[in-house]
């Protein structure tokens, strides 16, 4: 009897150690972005806010901080910057305000991650 030279069928699939590996690298891109957004959500609606505020048409700076303030209060998500921390100019003939702040987060006890974030007004040159 001949018998048929039949290889083995290689077997396919993850290991329990590669399927761990994954969830754990998948938890840490979570717990980040989870941590992360909240953040970026605060960012953009001070950007709103600040072109809202560069639309109105004031021309004095403590009006514009003013302004900046009521916007803060009517947007709660604002609490990284305020009014004061502005910076307030004039480029051709345009009120332009910029703005910069860092936000540090706790991922895991002692590790954290810091964001530098910076924004203008739209009418402003980058």
């Amino acid at each position: 009897m001949a018998r048929d030279s039949v290889s083995p069928r290689r077997q396919r699939g993850i290991t329990l150690l590669g399927l761990l590996m994954w969830a754990i690298i998948i938890g840490m891109l979570a717990l980040v972005a989870l941590r992360v957004l909240p953040t970026v959500n605060e960012y953009l609606t001070i950007q709103r806010a600040v072109n809202r505020v560069a639309d109105e048409g004031l021309s004095t700076v403590p009006e514009i901080r003013a302004a900046f303030e009521r916007q803060k209060e009517i947007e709660y998500s604002i609490t990284s910057i305020g009014g004061q921390d502005l910076k307030i100019t004039k480029e051709d003939d345009k009120v332009v305000i910029r703005f910069a702040y860092e936000k540090e987060i706790e991922l895991v006890s002692p590790v954290y991650l810091l964001i530098k974030y910076s924004g203008s007004s739209k009418g402003a040159s980058q």
